[in-house]
Order: C-alpha cells, then structure tokens, then sequence
C-alpha cells in the first residue's frame, strides 16, 4: 500500500512539473509574442505611411509585433504614448516639444526623417508667393493638431503677413484642411510633401502649386519657430507643385516612446531600422535620409537610454538642428 500510495505521489509530481513547464513555456510564448502599439495620424498622411513602413521592418526583420494605430492628430497620440498605451509614436516636433509638460514620460529615440511641408493653391490662380495670400481663406486653428496653428503662423511670417492679414477658415487637422481646399471653402491647404493627400488632391483640383517662401522671410520665422529651416526642392514626382528650384520649410519628424519601454527594445528596434533601411525606404521614399546618425539630434527633450545606449555603443554624437 505504501509503495502504491509513493507511485501515485510520483504521478501527481511528475504531472504537476509538466504543467509548471507548460505554463513557463506559454508565459515565454507570451513574451515573445508581445505587441507594440505604433500611435500616428489618419491613413492619407506622411506620418501614417512612415509608421507603416517602420512598423513592417519591425515585424518582419526584427520579430517585434508591432500594431500601426491611427489617431485624429499628433496632440492626441502623444498623451497616448506617455501613457503607455503605445510604445511608439511619430510627430513633428513641435508637436512633441509643445507637449513636454502634459506628457512628461515621453522618451526620444530620434529624428526619423524631415518633414517639408507647403502651402498649395491651384495651379489656374495667380498666386505664386507667400506675400498672395493676402486677404486669402487659410486654414487656421488646428484643434488636433495644435502646434501647426504656429507653424502656419511662421510660415505666413516669411511673406511678411499675420493672422490679421488673410480670413482663418478654422479646421482640426491636415486632412480636413485638405478637403475644405477641394471643396472651395479655402484658398490655400498645408500639408508636408510625400503625403498621399497631397496626390489625390493635385489629381482631384487639376494641379496645384506650391508657394515660394523667400530666403530672406526665414529671420522672421524663426522669430516664432526656431526648429524651422529651409532645405532646397526641384520639380519631381515627391515635390509636387514646385514649378522651379526653391526652399522649402522644414522641420523634424521625431519617433519617440515611452520611459517604461525596455531599452533592450528599443536597441533593438533602432538596429533593425539601420540594417533594413532598404525595405523602408521601399515604402516610404521619405527616409531615404534616414540614419543612425541623423536621428541623434540637440533638442530639450530627454532620449530613451535603450537609444542613448545605442549612440554610444556606436560612437554617435547629436547634432545640431539646422
């Protein structure tokens, strides 16, 4: 009896250890299969289709799960993020530095790409510089987005004009803005070059023209916005509306976390960015000038230490903004 009462003991810890191994091995199963939430804006934007992009060579060539998650704007996803209820996220700069008090974990892993944005107007109208806009309908207010209602304030600046000079039509987003320009309730819609929008409403409108900022009209500009710069444009498929060689307003598309995401994940995720940076480029012909290099830059926001980690691991330094 004792010996069959000792068999049945063996049984049950012989089964009981099985179920722990199990357990153990859908616990590692679980991690392994984690998700990471990708927060950005509206499909039809420039940041959708990076995220997109980065999202997929995350998957496919690092193993991380990662979910692309649509939001109405930048001032609402980056609350999301610092909240931890996405790992990533994507949004201009202004965006993300206006938001360094309300959204105090918000972790830096760099400048994924520049963005270069315009005013458009129809091709058929005269207007061909910043100053024609004058007593023009521009988009204005921004309520989900709302540190672009300065951007277009400073790029309004480089024509010498103000608020009080054209007749806000207000709108919450790009998108919209875009929209309220098809339907003939703007005379003018911003938006950054490379964006899907920006196509459908070149074909929609019957062509569109990007207005001239003159090189001289940046001193008042950076007086609002001293993130912003000019980089040069030619006519091309990605400049849409750009009749002839000009500047173009630029600023900083930054991809950024949460202080609780490990570090070893976001090591990860900036290698697998670097050696794939083919696949993204496949995608989103935007990071073409996307490196380890460039999305180490000097701004007033603290870094991840997992991409802290990765600079010094590979002897990076910040740079200075432009």
């Amino acid at each position: 009896m004792f010996i069959l009462r000792h068999a049945r003991n063996v049984r049950r810890a012989a089964l009981l250890a099985a179920g722990i191994a199990a357990g153990a091995g859908l616990w590692g199963g679980q991690a392994k299969a984690q998700t990471y939430g990708f927060a950005t804006m509206q499909p039809g934007t420039l940041s959708h289709t990076s995220a997109t992009a980065v999202a997929k060579v995350l998957k496919e060539k690092g193993g991380m799960n990662v979910v692309v998650q649509p939001t109405a704007g930048e001032t609402v996803l980056i609350p999301l993020v610092s909240r931890g209820e996405a790992e990533f996220g994507i949004a201009n700069i202004f965006e993300v530095l206006g938001a360094r008090k309300t959204s105090p974990n918000i972790r830096l892993i760099g400048s994924l790409h520049s963005l270069r944005g315009a005013f458009w107007v129809r091709k058929d109208t005269n207007m061909k510089t910043m100053a024609d806009l004058k007593g023009k309908r521009v988009g204005m207010g921004y309520s989900a987005m709302r540190t672009i209602d300065p951007l277009v304030r400073a790029i309004l600046a480089t024509g010498g004009l103000t608020e009080k000079d054209v007749k806000p039509v207000l709108i919450p987003n790009v998108i919209r803005g875009a929209d309220d320009f098809v339907a003939g309730s703007a005379d003018m819609f911003f938006f950054a070059f490379g964006a899907p929008k920006v196509r459908e409403v070149d074909a929609t409108v019957g062509g569109i023209r990007a207005l001239e900022i003159p090189k001289s009209g940046m001193a008042a500009a950076k007086k609002l916005l001293p993130e912003g710069y000019l980089t040069p444009a030619v006519p091309n498929g990605f400049f849409i509306g750009v009749e002839h060689p000009m500047g173009v307003y630029t600023w900083d598309n930054m991809i950024f976390t949460n202080a609780k995401v490990p570090d070893d994940a976001i090591y990860k995720a900036i290698d697998t960015m670097v050696k794939n940076k083919a696949d993204l480029v496949a995608i989103q012909p935007a990071l073409r000038e996307f490196s380890a290099e460039n999305l180490y830059k000097k701004y007033d926001i603290p870094y991840h230490p997992g991409a802290l980690k990765y600079f010094k691991d590979h002897n990076i330094h910040p740079k200075a903004v432009d």
